[in-house]
Formats: structure tokens, C-alpha cells, sequence
């Protein structure tokens, strides 16, 4: 009987490198594809589209072969046979969640597989010309494929099921659309009388500090603004003191540009783009901060992991949480500013007149006429959101045209924000994911932010218990270390509870594990709600 088990074992242990060899694979391609994505929207020469939509649905379909192919059915039904109680946990964990892919993607046909992905890198530059030219019409007829193909891909994989809901499910497996749908209108309801009351307070805040052209006070001193042109060569300079600042590993990442920042990568090469524009130093900064919570969070999957889910992030809403955690918390904190006001000086010496405390306001004012998303504020950004949550939703569902979008989006602006867009470029226009087919991506940016919200709060719980001892004030335990520049307890503790799990973890006991609770927009408001209050002095906040 010994032998017997002792040969079982072997077997299922052979069965297990076989399967993991193949994951390897797919997870290489993938990884591949990544890179050649990266060059096409930083550094590829124009003209190269024809021959990168080529490559890349090449790639996606090797992937696409691997992954459906009848070895890998045969041994995922293996490992999951009377034996599979023996899995260890991290190895359980790598076949529930590959099974959880083959079952979808043999659902699909390789050949609308291989139309998608070869019609998303047509879209690309197509998308690019029509925001340049402020034109929707030229992009249309592609972005309307886009939804007749995605519609189509959601009903195989279920033709019983909501198809937002399908799609909603590629970025939050493991979170369902009726939660995301309920944290949005939580917020909604949440935040509408919070920007109201925001709007309506006579609070004088610093808003140009980081944009405008200096002018003496009537006393003769300088009114803390800056002369609002800021060199785009020291700008990058004062990208990399940020990077620097936080701790971003240069061995395994580097900084560039691009129209819509991005970060992309692996544990081994996790790579930052930022944007410049003249006229606002903050925007640079705050998208570069926000992107490197993305890549520390990919340079903290842990090493052995890999080439398999265990080294890879924990979807997207997780992913956001990270950014928006150090964008948010860190960033746009009061120690922040005093932490790095002087660093940015030494850059660009105009902002000598820019006192800390300006920079904060600066940083957090609440914006009443903002049409874009990547320049919201804190607050109104998740009405942004809402907005392209329910475009894209009637889309997909069949209850809007896409010769509509234009008009129902400017109307949605008008309605939630105050505000009407001019032009399709500052319309519907301005964002890059439904060019690359992303239906269902944009709600992980508002789970993102409640959860970030709530890892945060966790931490400086573990962090304040482990210190010991009652402080005099209500300030968190991070806000000292904020102020001197040292960012370690903060990334130590994501790195203990969020990184080095890749995808063991099904999102809502990654959470749970993390903060001893379920998701909840609890934390995001309070925080906003206490933050903003005291910012613009509301009395009912």
C-alpha cells in the first residue's frame, strides 16, 4: 500500500510540473505581447500598426492554442480528480484559477479571438487621430465593431447571462457586478451633497500654486503661485526625485511618456510612463505617484511566483487600490507636501514662494467645471466613473447606439457635474480603453479607491498596535514617517498582506485576511468626508 501511494503521489506531482511547465508558457507569451503592447503606445514609429496587429494577434492566438488545447483540459481534469485534496494550497491555487480561464476561453471561438485582438490594435491609432482631429465619427464604425465583437464573446462564454456582466467578470472575477453597482451608487448618493456643500463654502483655498503666473499680494509679497511653465526635461528630473522618493526599483523599471499614463510589466520589469504639460507641475506628479502604486505593487509579486498566478497581481480593482492608495493618501497628504516641496525647489526654484500648506490645497481642491478624468479631483472623479460605467453597461446591453454616445455623454456631464463638453476630445473621446476594447474595466477605478481607502486604515492600525503605545493626537502612524520620507512600514505592510500573494487569494479573502473585513466604502468616506470637511470648513462634515 505504501508503495502504491508513494507512486500515486509521484504521478500526481509529475502531472502537477507538466501543468505548470504549460502555464509557463502561455504566461511568457502573454508577458511577450505585453512588451510589444508597450512599445506600440511609448516608443513605436507610427506607420508600425499594420505590422503590430499582425504580431500581437499572432501572440494571442499561440496563447489562445496553449491555453484551449486538449492537454490542458486532460490535466486540469487530473489534478482536480480524487487526488486533488493533496494540492498544496499555492498549487490549488494556480489550478482553480487557470481552470477558471480554460472554461472561458474554450467558450470562445480562436477565430473571433484572434478579430478581437487584431481589431483592438487597429483601433489604437484610429482612436489617436480621432481625438486629434476632435472628431467621433471617424472612429464609430470601429468602436461599434468593438461592442458587436465583445457582445458575441460574452455570449459564448454565457448566452444566458447579463454580457455586461460577462465582461464586467474579465477584470473582477471575483467580485460581482451587483457589488460594484452598489458601491458606485453608494458613492453617488455619498458624494453629490458632499461636492454640493464643497461648492457652496466660502473656504479660501491656494488653487494655483502649481499653475498661473506669479503676482504680488497687495502687501508686496508673492501670493504663493508659480510662473506656470514648467520645462518638460525638469519635469521628468523631478518624475524620478518622486520614483526615487517612494522607492521604485530602477533595476527592474524605468520611466517614459505617454498620451494616457500606464504601467505594465512583471515582478522583473515593471515599467512607469507619465505625461507633461506646461502649464501643471501637479498633474505630472500625481499621475507619476499614481502609477508607481502600480508598478510597486507588480516589483512585489514575489520572484518564485513568475510565470504563474501566484506572481501575478490580484485583478484589477486590487491593482487600483495600490495607486489610488499612494496617489490619495500618500500624495495628497499634508506631511507629503512637507516631505517634498523642498525636493521639488530644488528643480524648479519658482516655487519658493509655494508654502506647504498651499501645496496641500493645491493638490486636494475640488474642481466645479473639470471635464476630464485623469485631472479630477478626489471627489468628483467617481462621478466620472458613473458616467462611463453606464455608457459602456447600455452599450454592451443593446440599449444605447453608438451614434449616441456623444450626446448622452454630454448630457451625463451636464446632469452630474454642472458641465458641458465642447468637443469630442474633451467629451467621449478622451479615454484610451475603449479603443482597446475594455467593457467592464472602468468600475475597478471606484472599487480601486475603497479599497485603497480601507488598506490604508488597516495599516495604520497594524502599524500604530505594533508601536506600542497611545499617541497624543488622532494623527495616523504614517503621517511622521511621511514627513521624513520614509515609506517603509507602509510598503513592508503591503507587501506582507497584498503583494506576496499574487493570486492565492480570491479578492474577497485577500481582503478579508488583510483588514478582517469585507469590502466596504466605510473608510473612503470617512476618510473624504473628515479630509474635505476640515479642508473647505463644512460644519455638517
Amino acid at each position: 500500500m505504501a508503495t502504491d501511494q508513494a507512486q500515486s503521489d509521484a504521478s500526481e506531482a509529475d502531472t502537477y510540473e507538466q501543468f505548470e511547465e504549460r502555464v509557463r508558457r502561455i504566461s511568457n507569451i502573454g508577458n511577450a505581447a505585453g512588451i510589444l503592447q508597450w512599445d506600440q503606445e511609448v516608443v513605436m514609429p507610427d506607420d508600425g500598426t499594420p505590422a503590430r496587429a499582425q504580431q500581437l494577434s499572432a501572440l494571442s492566438s499561440i496563447s489562445h492554442e496553449l491555453l484551449t488545447a486538449d492537454e490542458t483540459g486532460d490535466l486540469l481534469e487530473e489534478l482536480e480528480g480524487d487526488t486533488s485534496g493533496d494540492l498544496e494550497g499555492e498549487q490549488a491555487a494556480v489550478v482553480r484559477e487557470i481552470r477558471r480561464k480554460y472554461d472561458r476561453e474554450t467558450s470562445v471561438p480562436q477565430a473571433l479571438v484572434e478579430e478581437i485582438s487584431a481589431t483592438a490594435s487597429n483601433a489604437h491609432p484610429k482612436w489617436k487621430q480621432a481625438r486629434e482631429e476632435d472628431d467621433f465619427e471617424q472612429f464609430a464604425p470601429t468602436l461599434e465593431k468593438l461592442v458587436e465583437l465583445k457582445r458575441e464573446y460574452a455570449n459564448h462564454i454565457d448566452p444566458d447571462a447579463d454580457p455586461y456582466a460577462v465582461l464586467f467578470a474579465d477584470y473582477e472575477p471575483y467580485i460581482d457586478l451587483e457589488t460594484a453597482e452598489r458601491v458606485l451608487e453608494r458613492l453617488r448618493e455619498n458624494l453629490v451633497p458632499l461636492i454640493d456643500a464643497v461648492q457652496e463654502s466660502d473656504a479660501d483655498l491656494e488653487t494655483e500654486a502649481f499653475a498661473g503666473v506669479s503676482e504680488p499680494r497687495s502687501d508686496g509679497s508673492e501670493d504663493g503661485t508659480s510662473s506656470g511653465e514648467f520645462d518638460d526635461d525638469d519635469q521628468e528630473a523631478l518624475a524620478r526625485d518622486v520614483l526615487d522618493s517612494l522607492g521604485y526599483d530602477w533595476d527592474r523599471g524605468r520611466l517614459d511618456t505617454a498620451p494616457h499614463p500606464f504601467s505594465s510589466g512583471t515582478q522583473f520589469d515593471a515599467r512607469v510612463t507619465t505625461r507633461f504639460e506646461e502649464d501643471d507641475l501637479l498633474g505630472s506628479i500625481t499621475s507619476t505617484i499614481h502609477e508607481f502604486g502600480h508598478a510597486n505593487y507588480t516589483q512585489g509579486l514575489p520572484d518564485e511566483g513568475y510565470g504563474t498566478p501566484l506572481g501575478e497581481a490580484r485583478d484589477l480593482s486590487v491593482h487600483e487600490s495600490q495607486s489610488r492608495l499612494w496617489e490619495n493618501h500618500v500624495g495628497r497628504s499634508r506631511p507629503f507636501w512637507e516631505h517634498f516641496l523642498p525636493i521639488a525647489r530644488e528643480r524648479f526654484p519658482e516655487l519658493e514662494a509655494v508654502s506647504p500648506e498651499e501645496a496641500y490645497e493645491a493638490a486636494n481642491q475640488v474642481h466645479d467645471d473639470n471635464l476630464i478624468r485623469v485631472e479630477a479631483d478626489e471627489l468628483t472623479y467617481h462621478l466620472h466613473i458613473v458616467i462611463r460605467f453606464e455608457i459602456e453597461r447600455d452599450l454592451i446591453r443593446g440599449d444605447l447606439e453608438v451614434a449616441e454616445v456623444p450626446e448622452v455623454w454630454n448630457d451625463k456631464y451636464e446632469e452630474y457635474l454642472g458641465v458641458r463638453p465642447e468637443t469630442d476630445a474633451e467629451g467621449c473621446l478622451q479615454d484610451i480603453h475603449w479603443s482597446h476594447g475594455d467593457f467592464g474595466y472602468f468600475s475597478t477605478y471606484s472599487l480601486g479607491s475603497v479599497l485603497g481607502a480601507q488598506l490604508y486604515a488597516a495599516a495604520e492600525d497594524d502599524i500604530a498596535a505594533r508601536a506600542d503605545g497611545d499617541r497624543e493626537d488622532d494623527r495616523g502612524p504614517f503621517d511622521d514617517q511621511i514627513r521624513e520620507g520614509e515609506f517603509d512600514d507602509l510598503n513592508g505592510w503591503l507587501r506582507e498582506n497584498i503583494h506576496q500573494h499574487g493570486k492565492r487569494y480570491v479578492t474577497p479573502d485577500l481582503i478579508e485576511n488583510a483588514t478582517g473585513e469585507g469590502l466596504t466604502a466605510d473608510y473612503f468616506l470617512e476618510y473624504v468626508e473628515s479630509k474635505y470637511g476640515e479642508l473647505y470648513d463644512l460644519e455638517d462634515y
